[in-house]
Formats: C-alpha cells, sequence, structure tokens
C-alpha cells in the first residue's frame, strides 16, 4: 500500500493571497534562518526546498558584469530621447535578456538595481551618465517608463523586480561617504524626493538603494524619510537594499556610530532589508545582528518585518510558482529586434542643436575626423560585455568609405623626463597588437585594429599611432 503524500505548506499554494503565503513560510523559518535572509547572498534553507537568493543584477542600460549582453545608450541618452514608450521598450528588453542569461545562469539576479532618478544638478558630476535629467518630471516619467518595462505587464509576476537608486540627495563622488548634502524642506520636497515618489506611486519598483551620503547630517542608511515618506507611497512591501559597503560605512568612515551592531541595528529599524556588505561573505552581518538582537538593540519582529519585505518581492517574481510563472521560459536574447531598438534608441538620443546645411552630407563630400575619442568605444561602468562594437570612426569609413575619410589625433607631442632627468618612455611591445603598458603620462603605443592580430579590422584603417595615455593599453 502506498503512504499517503503529505499536502504541500500553505505558501506553496498559488490559491492563496501572497500575504497569506508570506506569514506561512515566515513562521516556519527558524530565527537563524531568517537573519540569514538580511545579506544580499541569502542561502538555501533545503529542509523547506527553497533556493538561493541574491539581490542585486545591474541593468542600468542593459545586463551588466555578467558577460556579453545587448548595451542600450547611456540613462542620460535614454533621458534626451523624451519618449517614455521607446523607453519602456528598452527596459522590456532588458528584463526579458535577464531572464534569458538567468535561465543558464542562476548568478544572474533578478532584483534589478536600476534606475538611477538621481538628478543631474552640476555638469561636473562624475556620474551623470547614469541619470536621466536634471528635471524631476522627465526623470520621473523615464524612469517610470523604464521600470514598467523592466518589471513586465504581468498582472501577478513580475519579470524583474527594479530598485531605484540612490536615496537621497547623491550628486557628489569626492568623500561621499563622509559628505552631507543640505537641503532645504521646499528642495527636498518639491525636487529630490520628487522623481522619486513619482516613480514609485506608478506602481513598478520594488524597492531602493540608499545613498552613502548624509543628508543634513543624518546617513542615508538610517534616513527616517524611509518610513516617513517612501513606504507611504506605496501599499507595496518595498525591499530596501544597502549600497555596497554600507552600513559598515556607518562606524569606519562616517563614524556616526560607535559599533557595527548599533550602525546595523539602526539601519534595520530605519527600514533598510537586505545588506550588501562585506561581499559573499554573510558571517560578518550575521554575527553583527545575532549580536544587536542579544543587546536589545533589535527585536525578532524587527527581523521579521526585513523578511517580508525580501519574501515579497521573491514571491511576485514567480520563485514559488514555477508553473505558473509565466516569464520562465523567456529566451529572447541579441535578437534582430533588440539589435534595431538599441540603434532606434541611439538615433533618438541625438540632439541636433543647429545645421548650416552640412547634413545630410553630399555624396561627394570629404570628411575630417579629429580628436582621440574618433576611434574608441567607451563604456561605463554599467555596461555589458559588448556583442557588437564599432567606433565613430569605423562607422565613417563603412559609410563613406576610407578615401572620403581623413583622420587626425589632433593632439601636439610632448616628451616628458622624469625628476631624475631621463626620458619616459615605452618598451618596445614584440607584436603590434600586444599591450605595452607604462607609467602614469608615459608615451604609449595603441595599434590599430588593422594589425594582422586585431579582431574586427576594416581593410584600410590609418597605420598603428602613438598617443598619449595614463596607463597605457593596446586594442
Amino acid at each position: 500500500m502506498t503512504a499517503p503524500t503529505p499536502p504541500s505548506p500553505p505558501f506553496r499554494d498559488p490559491r492563496l493571497p501572497f500575504a497569506k503565503r508570506i506569514d506561512d513560510l515566515l513562521s516556519r523559518l527558524t530565527p537563524a534562518e531568517k537573519i540569514a535572509f538580511l545579506h544580499q547572498f541569502a542561502p538555501a534553507v533545503e529542509r523547506l526546498g527553497i533556493a538561493a537568493f541574491r539581490t542585486g543584477q545591474e541593468a542600468l542600460h542593459g545586463v551588466a558584469w555578467m558577460g556579453p549582453a545587448t548595451v542600450f545608450p547611456q540613462a542620460v541618452g535614454l533621458g534626451a530621447t523624451w519618449n517614455p514608450e521607446l523607453v519602456r521598450r528598452v527596459g522590456d528588453a532588458v528584463s526579458k535578456e535577464v531572464r534569458a542569461m538567468r535561465a543558464k545562469d542562476d548568478r544572474v539576479g533578478l532584483n534589478v538595481w536600476a534606475p538611477t532618478v538621481n538628478l543631474l544638478r552640476h555638469p561636473l558630476w562624475g556620474r551623470n551618465e547614469e541619470g536621466y535629467s536634471e528635471d524631476p518630471k522627465l526623470t520621473s516619467a523615464i524612469a517610470t517608463a523604464y521600470t514598467h518595462g523592466l518589471r513586465g505587464d504581468h498582472p501577478t509576476y513580475w519579470r524583474t523586480a527594479p530598485v531605484l537608486k540612490h536615496w537621497l540627495a547623491h550628486n557628489n563622488e569626492t568623500d561621499r561617504s563622509t559628505t552631507s548634502s543640505s537641503v532645504r524642506p521646499r528642495v527636498l520636497h518639491e525636487y529630490d524626493l520628487k522623481a522619486f515618489r513619482e516613480t514609485v506611486e506608478a506602481g513598478a519598483v520594488a524597492g531602493v538603494m540608499p545613498a552613502y551620503n548624509l543628508v543634513n547630517g543624518r546617513p542615508n542608511h538610517v534616513s527616517p524619510y524611509l518610513s516617513t515618506q517612501l513606504r507611504t507611497w506605496t501599499d507595496e512591501d518595498l525591499l530596501v537594499c544597502s549600497d555596497a559597503g554600507a552600513p559598515s560605512n556607518l562606524v569606519e568612515s562616517e563614524h556616526y556610530f560607535d559599533t557595527h551592531e548599533e550602525a546595523t541595528a539602526a539601519s534595520l529599524v530605519a527600514g533598510v532589508d537586505s545588506f550588501t556588505d562585506h561581499g559573499t561573505d554573510s558571517s560578518q552581518m550575521i554575527g553583527r545582528l545575532q549580536g544587536a538582537l542579544e543587546r536589545g538593540l533589535l527585536t525578532e519582529a524587527d527581523v521579521d518585518t526585513a523578511v517580508r519585505r525580501q519574501l515579497s518581492v521573491r514571491f511576485r517574481l514567480g520563485e514559488f510558482d514555477p508553473e505558473y510563472d509565466p516569464h520562465g521560459a523567456t529566451s529572447e536574447f541579441d535578437t534582430p529586434a533588440h539589435r534595431a531598438l538599441a540603434q532606434e534608441a541611439a538615433e533618438q538620443a541625438v540632439v541636433l542643436l543647429k545645421n548650416d546645411g552640412v547634413l545630410p552630407l553630399a555624396p561627394d563630400t570629404r570628411v575630417a575626423v579629429v580628436g582621440l575619442l574618433a576611434d574608441e568605444c567607451k563604456l561605463d561602468w554599467y555596461s555589458g560585455t559588448l556583442l557588437h562594437r564599432s567606433t565613430p570612426l569605423e562607422g565613417l569609413y563603412e559609410r563613406c568609405g576610407a578615401e572620403r575619410v581623413e583622420f587626425a589625433e589632433g593632439v601636439d607631442r610632448v616628451r616628458l623626463k622624469t625628476s631624475a632627468g631621463a626620458f619616459l618612455h615605452v618598451p618596445v611591445a614584440e607584436d603590434a597588437a600586444d599591450e605595452v603598458r607604462g607609467a602614469e603620462g608615459a608615451l604609449t603605443r595603441r595599434c590599430s585594429r588593422a594589425a594582422p592580430t586585431c579582431p574586427h579590422s576594416p581593410p584600410t584603417r590609418p597605420a598603428p599611432s602613438w598617443r598619449w595615455s595614463t596607463g597605457a593599453r593596446a586594442c
């Protein structure tokens, strides 16, 4: 006689509301298991059949850091399109590539840390390319479109779970972990909070990430606005993920708290639910959380609240209902449609300020291309590995023909001496394609892709050139 099959626990029952299923799952987790869930790399709970989960997958304008993926224009370029529907389609394509990549590599996460809605207040900020605009209305419109694309259009299950960055009033890289942004109440509500608020209220945001800086003397990782503002804008359980190295920075660089237990407890109580601290090693954070509980700085209810918010995101992502997840079989990756969309977005990102009859180019026009960046294909911190690469110079060669294009670097040559009086120099490379590394400011050689061993070489390219560089790299 066959033994009866044990019934599935309520948290596995797709007929029940998510809230009841989360209640059931919370009741089955031990205190130690709950604490472990609060680190970025939440471990598996094998006795309950729960897989490991990590927060954080960079996807600012394509899937980043996980290998080849379609790279769409920089965020500031997407903002320059003034086209929310186009940006929604970009977010849709990015989220489909996230799913397709995850199907082959479970290191690819579904909790995507994008978009960045910090307002571009100053042209000298080194990360302006990550945001959309200096205007909160345009920023929120573009961010809302992108998050709706990332979320997908299924009423129950999300394709990815977007987290907005970086909360709050973040526009400074130098000493960013110790500086405080002085923000008047009107500026705070009508400017900095506005871009976040309108995007969250639109209903496609899973959470936010606090920035390292302080606002009016209080670190963002213990910001009162997480509860008095952010969580009042939606009925969803928003997941707040710390930025990398926080809350350790509250002790080590900001000296805002005396002990790590105090900093960790204060962050959790303020509303931070997942700690991106100490890389993949969760033991440090687990120890601090246990210490905070033993000292009475935290209660088990505080831990439950944070775990509940993480589980809410995981349920929405379909983790516990694989048979009902409409996104589980997504395989769209580097499709002709995605390539065409990347081109369309790049074209719409271009803003032509003036044209005195130069464009379009006449068939017999000769083109002069001047500048070191003409033959460069620049990537940012949040770019994926390019599937297809083309520099401006290569594009002009292809379109106009090498005989109609003249390229000049447009820089002077200066020989530099060391304090000892010797000229700086670069060792001779054995091969034109070899990488040559020199001292900062040294004369370095960069071979053109026309060199025999360089890939993707058009047949007619300038000869290898000499360029100034800070730390030499070859093609």
